[in-house]
């Protein structure tokens, strides 16, 4: 699509089941080209939702479009003129080298594209039906990409983003929160109704796992080859040293939505999610306790800064967070 007008507009809910809120009102026209604004920094007080590093800069997204930069991790941010105003909830970034393409995703069935390390941004995709919402994105090399979202919503690209095709994969309209891989190349999904897809060949076959959940996961963390964390709504944390093969479930000492993981360099793992909610590990997933008092509300995305420190996304913007020790 190249440099014009497109209508974007309506009522959206930011994550089908992630309950921050809803972002309303009419929204207007606005281009598909975008630079960045190099004027006076911003204060990201604004919901956001997901966010990569890209080698010493962190870029993050969220409502009415929001895509924010950050050189000195997270202190600072600067914003971009986006193509669109619909609320964006996921980007990702190839692995490896410091990359020069960046995608990201959003509700009215968009993907943007970056070129340059996310400085600037154009609509590379919408969907034909601009009610559905894509909810995650991972680019497994600069040409292999795979979105999915909200009623099933899957679609790849194996070629740069130039040509995009639509899948179906498991069975009904669950919908599908969260894509990561691990590090031996392995793919895992999950979604509502305790959905759990595992796929050795990078997508190209997918492998219903037995759930040990039948609310909705929001994510998979993979801490080695074969040991696994599962999270999700009402304080459920599950570990699998088999691969998803099995999985017993971890007590937690709050009972709170989970929305995100991480496992920090030094192998500490936290978990964050709704009323600021921080559970850490220090013995692989096996035991969580309180971490800290913090200072944001919802929790949607865990970072860990350039420098190490803790990135915290949510209703309250970026807040950078002690370093957990």
């Amino acid at each position: 699509m190249g440099c014009g007008e497109i209508p974007v507009g309506g009522p959206f809910a930011i994550r089908r089941r992630w309950r921050l809120g809803a972002i309303a009102g009419a929204l207007g026209l606005i281009s598909p080209c975008a630079a960045w604004l190099h004027a006076a920094d911003v204060v990201p007080r604004m919901l956001l939702l997901d966010g990569a590093v890209v080698g010493s800069e962190v870029i993050v997204v969220g409502e009415r479009g929001t895509i924010l930069r950050s050189g000195d991790q997270g202190r600072s941010w600067q914003a971009a003129l986006l193509p669109v105003r619909a609320p964006l909830t996921a980007i990702s970034v190839p692995p490896g080298e410091p990359g020069t393409s960046a995608w990201a995703v959003g509700h009215d069935a968009i993907i943007l594209v970056s070129r340059d390390a996310g400085r600037t941004w154009a609509v590379q995709f919408q969907g034909a039906n601009p009610q559905e919402s894509f909810l995650d994105v991972l680019a497994l090399d600069p040409r292999h990409i795979i979105a999915v979202g909200a009623d099933a919503l899957y679609v790849e690209s194996r070629d740069g983003g130039t040509t995009w095709s639509r899948r179906k994969i498991g069975e009904g309209d669950r919908h599908f929160n969260r894509l990561t891989r691990g590090p031996a190349g392995t793919l895992y999904l999950a979604g509502e109704r305790g959905t759990l897809l595992r796929s050795t060949d990078e997508g190209a076959n997918w492998v219903q796992l037995a759930s040990p959940h039948d609310g909705s996961l929001y994510g998979i963390l993979p801490l080695d080859k074969r040991t696994l964390l599962a999270y999700g709504l009402s304080d459920h944390i599950y570990r699998s040293v088999d691969d998803g093969a099995s999985w017993q479930p971890i007590k937690t000492p709050k009972s709170v939505l989970l929305a995100t993981a991480v496992q920090l360099k030094g192998d500490v793992i936290v978990l964050a999610g709704t009323a600021g909610t921080l559970l850490a590990s220090r013995d692989g997933g096996k035991n969580f306790s309180p971490l800290m008092e913090s200072p944001t509300k919802g929790i949607a995305r865990l970072l860990e800064a350039p420098g190490g420190d803790l990135l915290a996304l949510g209703e309250t913007g970026a807040t950078v967070l002690p370093r957990p020790q």
